[in-house]
């Protein structure tokens, strides 16, 4: 029962954490479990712990990174990451407080990232960056 409660508190722990190393831990943990319905030996639950966690952060780990890697297989971005660099046009008046583009069919709120500039509907500017759902944009001259 103990493996059990270690590994559900791992694996609430990586909800907050989203770095996938307590999840190779929890399923460690919850094949110890699997484990101790098997036999009583501690030996054999930690043995049975430690390998299933090294073998998932080794193996299983980096797997699942690059399947949520910001690149498809080709090198093509993907998500935030296409976003950033691209080319937009300005839907409403853009400036440090308000704005709306159009990013690759998408209508995103918009920020200058420079607060000296001013961009009107049908100007053409460039993602600099993408904070939250807000695109920091550029004057594309």
């Amino acid at each position: 029962m103990i493996w059990l409660i270690i590994g559900i508190g791992l694996v609430v722990a990586e909800v907050f954490t989203v770095d996938l190393v307590l999840l190779m831990f929890a399923v460690g943990a919850l094949a110890a479990a699997g484990t101790a319905l098997l036999t009583d030996s501690l030996v054999a639950q930690v043995v049975v712990f430690a390998v299933v966690s090294v073998l998932a952060l080794a193996g299983v780990r980096p797997l699942i990174k690059k399947r949520m890697s910001h690149h498809a297989d080709d090198g093509t971005p993907l998500s935030v990451a296409a976003v950033e660099g691209a080319a937009a046009v300005v839907l409403e008046r853009v400036d440090t407080d308000h704005g709306l583009v159009k990013i690759q069919g998408d209508t995103w709120t918009a920020r200058a990232f420079d607060a000296t500039q001013v961009m009107e509907p049908g100007e053409r500017v460039k993602v600099v960056e993408v904070k939250g759902a807000t695109a920091l944009v550029w004057k594309d001259f």
